[in-house]
């Protein structure tokens, strides 16, 4: 059984319009995931990146035209410009890194409705309340918001360095145990390409 390192940023647009296709392409493969959260703004400046409020406007201007069309191809609602965009990523980021630990609810789900809060929901994912909403309604308990933040401050910065060593340089960012790497979630098709063989 192979495995997969998913390192994302609870406030990238890109992961969130990954939606569940990780999910289903680990389960066709019999994968397993590692959520592995980290600090976007910061590895962009270890890793040659620039962070979007920096970049040129032809570079910012592509990047809403293909945020649309990628969530107009997906089917999911998308807000370009969300209301509490960007914020405080360690909360939720703690949050995910605290449920993976305890265990017995949908991690995935966990994800995938912190990123849909942020760029769908109009919703804060800085905020408390946010958090534990989202942690009950995927099956963990809401007192995991408080209670892994120690836990979950150490292997937040331990993502970051383990993910400038993997070369993972953006958010979503696929690793494979041989190094074999994928950025995008324009890539999962090939990700699933390669764990089929062919590719």
């Amino acid at each position: 059984m192979t495995h997969i390192d998913y390192y994302f940023a609870t406030i990238s647009p890109y992961a969130y319009l990954a939606g569940a296709r990780l999910e289903e392409v680990a389960q066709k493969h019999g994968a397993s995931v590692t959520y592995k959260p980290f600090d976007i703004v910061s590895i962009f400046g270890r890793t040659g990146g620039t962070p979007p409020k920096d970049r040129h406007p032809s570079r910012l201007e592509y990047r809403a035209q293909e945020l649309q069309r990628y969530s107009k191809k997906l089917g999911l609602p998308f807000n370009l410009k969300p209301a509490h965009w960007p914020t405080n990523m360690a909360p939720s980021s703690y949050a995910i890194i605290a449920a993976q630990k305890a265990g017995g609810g949908d991690l995935a789900g966990l994800v995938q409705a912190l990123l849909r809060a942020c760029w769908a929901e109009e919703k804060d994912i800085a905020q408390d309340e946010v958090i534990r909403t989202c942690l009950a309604d995927a099956g963990f308990d809401p007192s995991l918001a408080d209670s892994g933040l120690l836990v979950g401050a150490e292997t937040y910065a331990r993502n970051l360095e383990e993910a400038v060593e993997a070369g993972v340089f953006g958010s979503p960012f696929y690793v494979l145990p041989d190094g074999t790497r994928f950025w995008g979630q324009d890539r999962l098709d090939d990700l699933d390409l390669h764990l089929a063989g062919a590719l």
